[in-house]
C-alpha cells in the first residue's frame, strides 16, 4: 500500500513513502536544479569532438566548486565521477575516461548537483559535429517522449500515465523503451520513492498528489529495448549494439501541473532545435 508523508517530519532516508513537499522546498529545488542546467548549458560550447570524458567530468567539478556545490554522483556507491557521460550505445551510467570524442558521436551527460542540500538532476543529449539522421531522429523521438512525460505529471493522474504516455508515443516512432531502469524520488535524498516507469497503463500505477518531487528519464533505443551491464558494474548497453538517448528532467506536482526545475534557461534542452554553431 502506498503511503504519503509530509517531507518536514519525515527521515532522511528512503522509508518507501512518497515525501510531500512545501513551497520552501520547491524553492530549494529550483535553485539546485537551475545550478544542474546552467552546467548542462556551458557544456553545449566545450563538447566538441577531441574533448575527453575525462575532461567534461573535470569541467562538471569545477562548475560545482565554483557555485558551492557537490556533484552528487562523486563517491556514491563507489562511483568515482563528477557526472555520467554515455556515448553512442550507451544507455546510462557510463564512466567518464580519456578516450577522446568523435565527430558524429552522440553522448548523454548526466549531472547532479547537491546544492544547500537540495539535489538537482538532469541530463541531456550532446551531438558532436554532423552525426548521421538516425542519431538526431533517436534524440528527437527521446526528447518529445519526456516532454509528454511531463505533460501527464499533474495531479490526480498516476505514474502509468506517465508511462504509458511516453511508451505509446516511442513505439509509435518505431523505437523502443528501455525498461531496466527508471525515474525516481528526488529532493533531500538523491534517490527516493516514488520509481517512475517509462512505460505502462494508464490509471495504473500510484497517484500523483501536490507536493511529489521526481524524475522523469526516459531511455529509448533504435533497436531493441534489452540492455546489460558491462563488467565495471556500472557501464549499461543496448544489447544489440544499437543507438540510444536520454534526457532527463527533474519535476514537482503542482497545484495543477507541474514545475520543472531543470530546464534550460538558455533555451538548449534538445540538441536538435540548437542552432548550428
Amino acid at each position: 500500500m502506498v503511503t504519503y508523508i509530509d517531507a518536514a517530519t519525515a527521515p532522511l532516508k528512503n522509508t518507501g513513502q512518497i515525501r510531500l513537499y512545501g513551497p520552501e522546498d520547491f524553492e530549494g529545488m529550483q535553485r539546485a536544479g537551475q545550478l544542474t542546467a546552467r552546467c548542462l548549458d556551458a557544456l553545449v560550447d566545450f563538447v566538441q569532438p577531441g574533448v575527453t570524458t575525462n575532461q567534461i567530468d573535470a569541467f562538471v567539478f569545477d562548475f560545482g566548486a565554483q557555485h558551492d556545490a557537490i556533484p552528487a554522483t562523486l563517491n556514491y556507491r563507489g562511483y568515482t565521477k563528477s557526472c555520467c557521460t554515455s556515448i553512442n550505445h550507451v544507455v546510462c551510467h557510463g564512466i567518464p575516461n580519456d578516450k577522446p570524442l568523435k565527430d558524429g558521436d552522440i553522448v548523454n551527460i548526466d549531472v547532479t548537483y547537491i546544492l544547500d542540500g537540495w539535489h538537482g538532476d538532469s541530463s541531456r543529449m550532446y551531438a558532436l559535429g554532423k552525426p548521421k539522421r538516425a542519431a538526431e531522429r533517436l534524440m528527437d523521438v527521446t526528447y518529445q517522449s519526456l516532454l509528454r512525460g511531463i505533460e501527464a505529471a499533474r495531479p490526480g493522474n498516476t505514474t502509468g500515465d506517465i508511462g504509458a504516455a511516453i511508451q505509446t508515443y516511442v513505439e509509435a516512432e518505431r523505437c523502443s523503451v528501455v525498461r531496466d531502469f527508471c525515474g525516481h524520488g528526488v529532493g533531500r535524498l538523491f534517490h527516493d520513492m516514488p520509481n517512475i516507469l517509462h512505460y505502462g497503463r494508464p490509471g495504473e500505477g500510484v497517484e500523483l498528489k501536490p507536493g511529489m518531487i521526481f524524475t522523469i528519464e526516459p531511455m529509448v533505443n533504435l533497436g531493441r529495448p534489452h540492455v546489460k551491464v558491462l563488467s565495471d558494474g556500472w557501464t549499461a548497453v543496448t544489447r544489440d549494439r544499437s543507438l540510444t538517448a536520454q534526457y532527463e528532467h527533474s519535476i514537482g506536482i503542482t497545484a495543477d501541473g507541474c514545475q520543472i526545475f531543470t530546464l534550460s534557461p538558455a533555451g538548449l534542452d534538445n540538441p536538435v532545435d540548437r542552432p548550428a554553431s
